[in-house]
């Protein structure tokens, strides 16, 4: 028992060894699917800042960024262009996978060959909120008025995928979705009047723009949570989404999105890797 513990780490030893060779002097770039300045750069930043020194050989980490269909254009680079050779590491926006489930144009990946390393948030909580000059007070004003303009980043990106939840669950009319900006965009377009509504993490609403909430400048209507039933501190008195559910399908669709997101945004590798490199 002693010799096989002593073998033990002398192998643990010569694998940590190996690794800080390798990575002794190197660069590891950090893909991020989003523009700079998004709750997902934060969190990116907040990581890399202090996982450096857990990483034998201590590599400078730097960010790239790769904005663009949902975290199609991020994963994409990653699992087809990216050298495996654990110097690359992508973060696309969560939605990346479900695209790939729903079997969405553009997906050039499979989702089962990555490597995941892991992932900081399975939890988060969405709150669809209006500007207070448009006069949608209630979800009633919601259903009632026509052509609702709810901003958002790109097409299949998450926050454009709870968008579209909210709008199809509150059944609005027409609702006119305005893509393009990056997240703290959106909010500035709800202040100049650009769009009417817009779904953000409750967490980065009350972090980016607490204004909102301490000078009413916006009506709160609904909250989607992941996973159902962790309620948000600063947001428990809102209905959840599935209270708006008009039928099983809908609280399915829910469910579907729901467990996608408790996944939260994986750190990824590209496929083939040396799993002494990506542990």
């Amino acid at each position: 028992m002693v010799f096989s513990l002593g073998g033990l780490l002398i192998v643990v030893a010569e694998v940590a060894n190996a690794q800080g060779s390798f990575y002794q002097g190197k660069t590891i770039t950090v893909i991020a699917g989003t523009e700079p300045g998004g709750t997902l750069d934060m969190r990116i930043k907040s990581l890399t800042h202090f996982i450096r020194k857990y990483i034998p050989g201590e590599p400078t980490i730097v960010t790239e960024y790769m904005p663009g269909a949902g975290g199609r254009k991020a994963a994409n680079y990653i699992y087809r262009v990216a050298r495996p050779d654990g110097l690359t590491i992508a973060s696309p926006v969560g939605g990346f996978l479900m695209l790939a489930v729903l079997k969405e144009p553009g997906v050039e990946y499979d989702i089962s060959k990555f490597i995941y390393l892991g992932a900081p948030d399975g939890v988060a909580h969405y709150v669809f909120h209006s500007r207070k000059e448009a006069g949608l007070s209630s979800v009633e004003k919601l259903r009632a008025a026509k052509g609702v303009r709810i901003g958002a980043q790109a097409v299949g990106h998450t926050i454009y995928i709870v968008g579209r939840l909210f709008a199809y669950i509150f059944a609005l009319k027409e609702p006119k979705f305005v893509t393009g900006y990056s997240g703290p965009e959106i909010d500035l377009a709800l202040q100049r009047g650009e769009v009417d509504a817009r779904p953000n993490l409750a967490d980065t609403l009350l972090r980016r723009t607490p204004e909102f909430v301490e000078k009413g400048l916006m009506d709160f209507h609904s909250i989607l949570e992941a996973p159902l039933g962790k309620k948000h501190p600063h947001f428990s008195y809102l209905p959840e989404i599935s209270t708006f559910a008009r039928s099983e399908r809908t609280k399915g669709v829910l469910e579907m999105f729901r467990a996608s997101r408790t996944i939260g945004g994986p750190y990824i590798l590209p496929p083939g890797t040396p799993k002494d490199r990506a542990d």
